[in-house]
């Protein structure tokens, strides 16, 4: 509002209150006249105000009264505010079609949920994969209608790093679910058919373990042939390398098979193990010991036991993961160089490191190091006769008994591989010698 309609309006309020007084004045009471002018006056501006509180709590525009003066000029004004607010209110709601258009064309499932995993919304591919009903789903807790215990501990468990595989009410379908958090508290749960996936990777599986079986018959008895041909003394002395070398090939072949073997073995399923108490103290001296036993080897091989605690699990299986970890730093050391074996406890839980000061390698092979066949250095491994299946034994391993693998290594200077256990997977040596007793 302008100067001009205060002083306008400032001047009404003088000339109500002179004529009241001039009014008052024909019948002796002056003061009395100009009290009832701003009175009748003041009545006015009440029902200027109660008709301007009207059409506001009507939120139409089209209903607003024809005021002048300074109501006049708050109507324009609120009048303004009403087509910005309309303006952005239409704007807002463009947006919000194209998204939700958006999101029920694209072919993954989308679902909204708020903090307390309640469904606010989700596309027609969320609704198809998981068989949601309209809105008769709306509101209701997302575990309540997917109710797979993969799932449910996946959401309980807040870490939503990786998405989580379940089986289709079907029966015949995979999906892949995974969380992004976003907003106060609020989650994205995006659903996709991984169909296609599993049945590529299981049969990826079946094909690598059937190729096994069938390759071990065939590589046993090449072998013992070689044996035979090795020890033959009527054999020409110039086959006697082609044939070592042979010899030495097939072994390596057999390697990798046994590796495929145990990897499939690992693979076929995926639930954690029970298994007893493992004196890791002993498997680690005797792995020492077996280091040691070989024709080359580190200079200095040291096992550091900081805890009694025992490790629960299957002891064949840690036993080959921590060989394997074992094998591949006598393999990437030097014969001037040293290993180390530890194992410690902590309120985190059990853990196993082997550490080297062999070749180390570079940051940008850490994230593909426990994949089948990964090698830093293939000329390196073929020499040393490695399978590239070690690490992704030791990932299985590990993943089955509720634990992960921390690499740490610079090139150069050497590695460290960590196991880490929770620390449910921990037991004292008391109790277990209790128990057997």
């Amino acid at each position: 509002m302008d100067a001009s309609t205060w002083s306008i309006a400032l001047i009404k309020v003088l000339l109500a209150a002179v004529i009241g007084w001039l009014a008052g004045m024909a019948f002796g009471q002056p003061a009395a006249g100009a009290v009832v002018a701003l009175a009748a006056l003041l009545l006015w501006q009440f029902i200027n105000i109660r008709k301007l509180v009207r059409w506001v709590r009507s939120d139409n525009a089209d209903l607003a009264p024809e005021l002048g003066g300074v109501w006049g000029e708050a109507v324009a004004a609120i009048l303004r505010l009403f087509r910005r607010r309309q303006f952005h209110k239409q704007r807002l709601l463009r947006l919000l079609r194209e998204v939700r258009q958006a999101t029920a064309a694209i072919p993954d499932g989308v679902v909204l949920l708020n903090p307390q995993a309640d469904i606010l919304w989700f596309n027609r591919t969320a609704g198809r994969l998981l068989t949601l009903r309209g809105r008769g789903d709306v509101g209701l807790r997302v575990d309540n209608l997917v109710r797979h215990p993969e799932f449910v501990r996946y959401l309980q468990s807040a870490d939503y790093s990786a998405p989580v595989i379940v089986q289709a009410t079907s029966g015949a379908e995979y999906l892949s679910i995974q969380m992004v958090p976003y907003g106060a508290g609020q989650l994205l749960m995006l659903v996709r058919d991984v169909t296609r996936e599993q049945r590529l990777e299981a049969m990826r599986k079946d094909f690598v373990a059937n190729a096994s079986h069938e390759l071990r018959s065939p590589l046993t008895v090449i072998g013992g042939y070689l044996e035979t041909l090795n020890h033959d003394p009527t054999l020409d002395p110039q086959l006697a390398g082609p044939i070592m070398e042979m010899r030495r090939q097939a072994q390596r072949m057999t390697n990798i098979v046994q590796d495929l073997l145990e990897l499939s073995r690992l693979e076929a399923s995926d639930r954690a193990v029970a298994g007893a108490p493992i004196d890791v103290a002993a498997l680690l001296a005797q792995l020492r010991q077996d280091v040691l036993a070989r024709g080359t080897h580190p200079g200095e091989v040291r096992v550091q036991v900081e805890s009694q605690l025992r490790l629960l699990g299957e002891e064949a299986q840690i036993h080959s993961a921590f060989a394997n970890l074992v094998d591949n730093a006598v393999k990437y050391t030097p014969a001037e160089g040293s290993i180390g074996i530890r194992w410690w406890a902590d309120q985190e839980g059990g853990h196993m490191a082997v550490t080297d000061t062999g070749i180390g390698f570079g940051a940008e092979h850490l994230p593909r190091l426990t994949e089948r066949f990964y090698r830093v250095d293939s000329a390196r491994s073929r020499a040393t006769g490695g399978s590239g299946l070690g690490l992704a034994i030791v990932k299985h391993v590990l993943q089955r008994h509720g634990g992960r693998l921390q690499i740490e290594s610079t090139e150069g200077r050497g590695s460290t591989f960590t196991c880490h256990f929770p620390r449910e997977r921990l037991q004292l040596e008391d109790k277990d010698a209790a128990a057997n007793s």
